[in-house]
């Protein structure tokens, strides 16, 4: 099998000899660029899977960055940034990257951000209208969840809530995107909705449900 490859983007050389160690170790194949026009070129050129890009890069503003790499490529995008401001991750999340690491990072974090961003490439590639979590299934084609084999008894709101993540799992979706999905246009500041919703669906599915619908705090939530 052909190791998945890694396009790290990054001006700071010491953090380029970092992940490409770490992910080397981890079976990756590893391209660099040190700014937006390195980024730019790679993707026609390498085509990697997954994008680790900093925001401070020194042409060009990594925000800005975001959707060109979303229009020209499928890979996914993890944001690798010292910029730890809410705002800051929920315009990245919102201009179309799939994570956000603040740097300092554990390696061993990022390595495994990385594992679930490939993971659900490939289901995603696959075209799987099933989404399987351990003993939980979500059937997006049938609007239907069970646990254990047995139905949940779902609202609508908890079922789309549940469906907006299972569509993308692994990827950060913020409040504004969740609300608007699901509750409308109108409703894109009511955040206690999404708080009420995500209690009752973390009940109704057992024991993993903590682990399951996990909260991204003041940005959004991710599922698994």
């Amino acid at each position: 099998m052909t190791a998945a490859k890694i396009l790290v983007v990054d001006d700071e050389a010491a953090i380029r000899r970092l992940l490409r160690g770490a992910l080397e170790r981890g079976g990756y194949a590893v391209v660099e660029g040190t700014n937006a026009r390195d980024a730019l070129a790679s993707l026609g050129i390498d085509k990697p899977d997954v994008v680790l890009l900093d925001l401070g890069l020194p042409d060009r503003d990594g925000l800005e960055l975001i959707p060109l790499i979303r229009s020209k490529s499928s890979a996914r995008i993890i944001v690798v940034s010292a910029r730890d401001d809410t705002q800051e991750k929920v315009a990245a999340l919102d201009l179309g990257a799939d994570d956000f690491v603040t740097k300092p990072f554990d390696t061993d974090e990022l390595l495994a951000r990385v594992r679930t961003s490939l993971r659900h490439t490939l289901s995603s590639e696959a075209g799987a209208p099933v989404v399987t979590l351990g003993d939980i299934v979500i059937d997006l084609a049938r609007r239907r969840v069970t646990l254990a084999g047995a139905e949940l008894r779902l609202t609508p709101k908890e079922y789309g809530f549940l469906g907006e993540l299972a569509k993308r799992p692994g990827r950060v979706l913020t409040h504004v995107q969740l609300l608007r999905a699901v509750w409308g246009p109108a409703h894109d500041s009511d955040v206690e909705y999404l708080r009420v919703v995500v209690r009752s669906l973390r009940q109704k599915l057992g024991p993993g449900g903590m682990a399951l619908i996990r909260n991204e705090p003041g940005v959004g939530y991710r599922l698994g």
